[in-house]
């Protein structure tokens, strides 16, 4: 049964970090690691995730940069980037190994479904899910996993301060498509919530226009993250 490493990115987190590491504790006894890679987070985000990890650290700022720094202490044939207000289904290790287990799989990712009722989270979901089967581009919220041996030979993530996901997703198509699972992984819908459901569709969609034009992708770490 190959080993599932499980790389979590976290900037202060505190509030999700023991929720996230304590639903993933079954996992652990399924050969999964949980390794958790901080950003430099000014609360007890690393003293939390601490005692529920099997590595808890602190890595260069930036989302791409962390997670590449937690796949380079990962023990596992298999990477599975998760962000920490993300919840797998119970069953998610062994769809993941059964995934794999075909020879030409070399990657895949999860259908999402964001946590909030609105009827309008429906829609976005859905689109989200139908949007990366066609196109063979993940997001980060789809929980990403691939092989450990195409990661490295790919390079990783590539180190921008945004879209590093559908970066990381063109370099991957080029050994093949992703495996689309239709089992859901639940991701917080709280921007779009807190933003408004159609803001947030008007943004995402801006950056990911503007990265395809070839915008810098620090500007867009800006708009994106601006309060």
């Amino acid at each position: 049964m190959s080993r599932i490493s499980i790389v979590i990115p976290i900037l202060n987190e505190a509030t999700t970090m023991d929720r996230c590491l304590r639903d993933l504790q079954p996992l652990r006894e399924q050969n999964c690691e949980l390794i958790v890679a901080d950003g430099g987070s000014e609360d007890q985000s690393v003293a939390l995730a601490e005692p529920l990890a099997d590595r808890a650290f602190v890595a260069p700022k930036g989302r791409a940069l962390q997670m590449n720094a937690g796949a380079q202490r990962a023990s596992g044939a298999i990477l599975w980037f998760l962000h920490a207000d993300s919840r797998p289904p119970p069953e998610a290790a062994r769809v993941i190994r059964a995934a794999l287990a075909n020879p030409k799989a070399g990657w895949g990712r999860f259908d999402v479904r964001l946590s909030g009722r609105r009827p309008a989270l429906r829609m976005v979901e859905t689109m989200m899910n139908l949007r990366s089967r066609l196109s063979g581009i993940a997001t980060g919220d789809q929980g990403i996993f691939v092989r450990r041996e195409l990661f490295e030979r790919i390079g990783g993530y590539p180190p921008i301060a945004l879209m590093e996901d559908i970066a990381l997703s063109r370099l991957l198509k080029r050994h093949g498509r992703p495996v689309c699972l239709r089992h859901r992984l639940q991701s917080s819908s709280r921007r779009w919530e807190r933003d408004g459901v159609w803001r947030t569709i008007f943004l995402m969609w801006r950056l990911r226009l503007g990265y395809f034009f070839g915008a810098d992708p620090d500007r867009l770490a800006r708009m994106y993250y601006r309060p």
